[in-house]
Order: structure tokens, then C-alpha cells, then sequence
């Protein structure tokens, strides 16, 4: 019998043991499904949709002094909610869209989106500059 001191080989197999009951315990710890609000992918416009004008979109603007305006008319913040409920009481969809300056903290636009959801419109959309 002779002993090579040159090759030396490591056992692998209680490593990969090891790594197989370390997968199984993160699979039966971590949930199979995460709770979060929902969210709808938009879908790509069909061939044959006509456009819709853009003037029927609702856009929220709060600016960096913190005035609000409707579709480029200003409007006080004890105003929007009523407004706002006079707008959609005639429209089939209810899409509102909200613009904030990028200077201001988001709870002026959440302050913003609680008016809207106030004033029944449940599909709000943040705008990017």
C-alpha cells in the first residue's frame, strides 16, 4: 500500500446533504404567496381600439407651492373633493390622475389621493415628470 501525498479529495457528500435540507427548510419557511395590495399590469392597445382623447383624462396637479389644479385650473383644497364628485358624477370610468412637484413630500399627494377616494374615484394613477 502506498499513500499518494499529492491528491488529497474532499467528501462532498455531506455537503450537498446539508445544502438539500437547508433548501427544504427555506421552502417550508417562507410563504407561498406574498399579501399586497393588487396590481394590474396595463395591457398593450389592441389594432383596432380607436384612441381615446385625452381630454377626458382627469389630471391632478399639485404644484410646488402647494396649489392644486384640475386640469390646469386652480382650485382651493377645500374645493377638490366637491369638484371632483361633479366631474365623475357623468362619466363612466372614474380615472384620476395625480401629478406632484418632485420638491414635495408625498403626504401632499396622499392627502391628494384620500380627497379623490373621498370622492368615490378608486382608480388613481401617479404621474412622473
Amino acid at each position: 500500500m502506498s499513500m499518494s501525498l499529492g491528491k488529497a479529495e474532499i467528501n462532498v457528500t455531506p455537503l450537498i446533504d446539508v445544502l438539500l435540507v437547508l433548501i427544504i427548510i427555506f421552502m417550508v419557511v417562507l410563504p407561498q404567496h406574498s399579501a399586497g395590495l393588487p396590481a394590474v399590469v396595463p395591457q398593450p392597445a389592441s389594432l383596432d381600439a380607436e384612441p381615446v382623447p385625452n381630454d377626458q383624462d382627469i389630471i391632478v396637479s399639485v404644484n410646488r407651492d402647494r396649489s392644486i389644479s384640475i386640469n390646469q385650473q386652480p382650485i382651493a383644497i377645500e374645493r377638490l373633493q366637491e369638484r371632483l364628485r361633479a366631474i365623475f358624477a357623468t362619466r363612466a370610468t372614474r380615472i384620476l390622475f395625480v401629478r406632484g412637484h418632485r420638491d414635495l413630500d408625498f403626504q401632499e399627494i396622499a392627502t391628494v389621493i384620500d380627497l379623490a377616494k373621498g370622492a368615490d374615484v378608486f382608480q388613481v394613477g401617479l404621474m412622473t415628470e
